[in-house]
């Protein structure tokens, strides 16, 4: 506690850039948000891409993005094409040589896409209130004059932290290397709520438990020591499942990448935030309004 300073400054840094990205480019959103088509075709040998992009600029298809990945499969993904167009795009691809076979073709409209846009929004600000009354009620207990909401909203706000971090990151991912954020994205980030809030749980758990043993002892001494306590078991947690989704990205494959990442990046924020985060903006509230002895 005695650097929470620059543990709070050092948060401000990083969340800077994502939120200048976010502010100017926005998120780059698949077709999850913005309604089109999703083709994933393979050939037995590999495909000129600029003969691909005029094909399917003679079948009026407006590819959004084109990837490519091992054993010649290609991911296009468009505006909104019928069944008839994709087999028409297939048919002119058979002509130029290219025998193509289709392993994915999935179609998702825009009204679809903007009320999964809707949900996952609601979805975030739901469980950030429910997290909020939560721990709350579960801290109702605390000695006075400590509060049990600042407890709640010191967790809250270290999760906004990660949020952010997390959103930003894919901001400037999305603008730079052409990343999209899809519905596994959103799946991400309430895991990575979840996991944050987890966490600083724990170390505020055990300031509850050491704040009636230690009532002569000054609030942010008692946080330090409760920190001390559970640092071992967050870091040992933490590395634990960041060695899991390390391997994952390594040997998960193409389709789980970005999703993966997400997570791998939550965790990480998650981690430092609930130590370096949520125990220095509770003990700056609580400490604020009580009078110096």
């Amino acid at each position: 506690m005695k650097f929470k300073w620059i543990y709070l400054g050092l948060s401000l840094l990083l969340i800077i850039p994502g939120t200048l990205s976010l502010v100017r480019y926005g998120l780059r959103l698949s077709i999850d948000f913005t309604g089109g088509t999703l083709l994933e075709i393979q050939s037995k040998s590999p495909i000129d891409q600029e003969k691909l992009k005029a094909i399917s600029q003679a079948q009026n298809i407006e590819i959004v993005s084109l990837q490519t990945s091992q054993d010649n499969t290609y991911l296009i993904r468009s505006k909104e094409i019928s069944q008839e167009q994709n087999e028409k795009f297939k048919s002119e691809l058979s002509q130029i040589g290219q025998e193509v076979t289709e392993r994915r073709f999935e179609t998702v409209g825009p009204v679809i896409g903007s009320e999964l846009t809707r949900k996952s929004f609601f979805a975030v600000v739901v469980a950030s209130a429910f997290i909020v009354i939560y721990i709350a009620w579960s801290f109702r207990e605390i000695p006075k004059p400590y509060s049990p909401w600042k407890f709640g909203a010191s967790a809250v706000l270290a999760l906004v932290h990660d949020v952010v971090i997390l959103v930003g990151l894919f901001s400037i991912l999305g603008h730079f290397y052409n990343v999209e954020v899809d519905a596994l994205f959103i799946t991400a980030v309430l895991t990575v709520i979840g996991f944050s809030v987890h966490d600083t749980i724990v170390v505020f758990d055990r300031v509850r438990e050491n704040l009636p043993r230690m009532l002569k002892v000054p609030f942010e001494q008692v946080v330090d020591y409760s920190l001390t306590e559970t640092l071992a078991r967050s870091l040992n947690t933490s590395v634990g499942v960041i060695l899991t989704l390390t391997a994952l990205l390594l040997f998960g494959g193409e389709t789980i990448r970005w999703f993966v990442v997400a997570l791998l990046v939550g965790i990480i924020s998650g981690t430092y935030s609930s130590i370096f985060n949520a125990s220095p903006i509770l003990v700056l509230w609580e400490t604020t309004k009580l009078p110096k002895k």
